[in-house]
């Protein structure tokens, strides 16, 4: 009879694995990726096949598009996964890195190096691709990874890790590097309260699965926040480039964190920019949430209601205002925003600094749509996700975010007198 796996055995296993990655030179960790996209590739039939089944499940449950879009998978997808594997291993190892180091005066050197967290537990939603994804950050910073994905993905990520799992065992690395958590909901719970066995949480998701983590967990926690991102068009804004950032921003993929979700007009621009604007985000398909003085410009606008401004909608929707000042644009940022990625359209320079100085997220934008909020855009080579707070990472987290430090001390028989 099959001994059954609990959560804690894995996350031992996890340990034992993390030992050996901390230790494993670049060019090991580089095989291991390389052999596990080698795995992925030759697994998109199975990989495939199992993805439909979920998109089947999903559809039958009433599941929307959007969410849909984000769970299937396609052949450009999966080579897009292995692709992602790939360029991993040719992005320098931070593991090892001299964050700062210096000589007393007594002669004593110290140095801060970075090194990997550990073992590290993601808890997602919806997108099989965050699986390989977040497997290969992992594997590249020195990390084992514990995988939680939603029961709507169950198929796919099983799938993937299987492959995942193949790879890094025909590399020489421990399988037990990269595994799947599954189970009901007590197997997140045994998940968040696992300090001592897992060294931090990264939550992606929507904002309940995010709260859900950031409130229940006992393990430390890094969360990657919802993003219900504003657009202000300002005064002094180039019509033109306003509505080429703003169709981007909410058309080019709308179920993403770094979407546009809110539009905000001033005043003087609402007239010779908003009924453009209307019209063109109508034949892009997006309805817009209006207040009344938007309403009014077009009677494809439908009456925004009381909690529009304060959530993402992940879908081809939109809420717009007017408002009458640079200081109420930023104030109705202050009150709705979620700390991800703020955008201005000025030809102002005083107004585009004080919105930089003025506005608290993650990333602030001029005259550039917030869908280069990504770290693949930034030049990073790869993200677990977007940090909205500002302990130990903000932003998009790449390698380095993947790490903490640890000080070395080397000295010649020193002593402290």
């Amino acid at each position: 009879m099959p001994v059954m796996t609990t959560f804690a055995d894995q996350a031992r296993d996890a340990r034992a694995a993390s030992r050996t990655l901390a230790t494993a030179h670049r060019a090991a960790k580089d095989a291991g990726l390389q052999a596990m996209a080698d795995a992925l590739a030759a697994a998109e039939a199975s990989v495939l096949a199992a993805n439909a089944d979920d998109v089947a499940a999903a559809r039958a449950s009433g599941t929307s598009d959007a969410l849909i879009d984000r769970l299937a998978l396609d052949p450009g997808r999966v080579a897009g996964m292995v692709r992602g594997l790939r360029d991993l291993a040719g992005l320098p190892d931070p593991v090892g890195d001299v964050v700062r180091g210096w000589t007393n005066p007594n002669g004593v050197q110290v140095r801060q190096v970075r090194v990997p967290f550990g073992v590290v537990g993601i808890i997602y939603e919806a997108r099989p691709n965050v699986t390989a994804d977040a497997a290969g950050i992992a594997v590249k910073s020195g990390n084992a990874a514990l995988l939680r994905g939603s029961s709507s993905a169950l198929a796919s990520n099983r799938a993937i890790v299987a492959a995942l799992a193949e790879g890094l065992a025909a590399s020489g690395l421990p399988r037990a590097a990269v595994q799947l958590v599954e189970g009901g909901h007590e197997a997140t719970a045994e998940m968040m309260a696992a300090r001592g066995l897992v060294d931090v949480l990264i939550p992606r998701g929507g904002a309940g699965l995010i709260n859900a983590v950031v409130e229940g967990a006992k393990v430390p926690v890094i969360e990657t926040g919802t993003g219900n991102c504003h657009l202000f068009v300002d005064a002094t804004a180039d019509p033109d480039m306003a509505l080429r950032i703003l169709l981007n921003a909410k058309t080019q993929r709308p179920s993403v964190c770094n979407a546009c979700e809110t539009l905000l007009v001033h005043a003087d621009a609402a007239a010779r920019f908003l009924p453009r604007a209307l019209a063109a985000l109508a034949d892009a398909g997006v309805t817009v949430h209006g207040t009344p003085e938007v309403c009014a410009l077009s009677d494809a606008v439908v009456p925004a209601g009381p909690d529009e401004f304060d959530g993402e909608y992940l879908s081809l929707d939109l809420a717009c205002r007017v408002v009458a000042s640079l200081d109420e644009a930023i104030e109705h940022i202050r009150a709705h925003t979620t700390g991800h990625s703020e955008t201005i359209v000025t030809s102002s320079l005083a107004a585009a600094d004080r919105f930089v100085a003025e506005v608290d997220a993650a990333a602030v934008l001029v005259n550039a749509s917030s869908r280069f909020v990504d770290g693949g855009e930034f030049g990073f080579g790869a993200e677990i996700g977007i940090s909205t707070q500002k302990l130990h990472a903000r932003g998009p987290m790449a390698l380095p975010e993947m790490t903490s430090t640890k000080y070395v001390v080397t000295g010649s028989g020193q002593v402290r007198s």
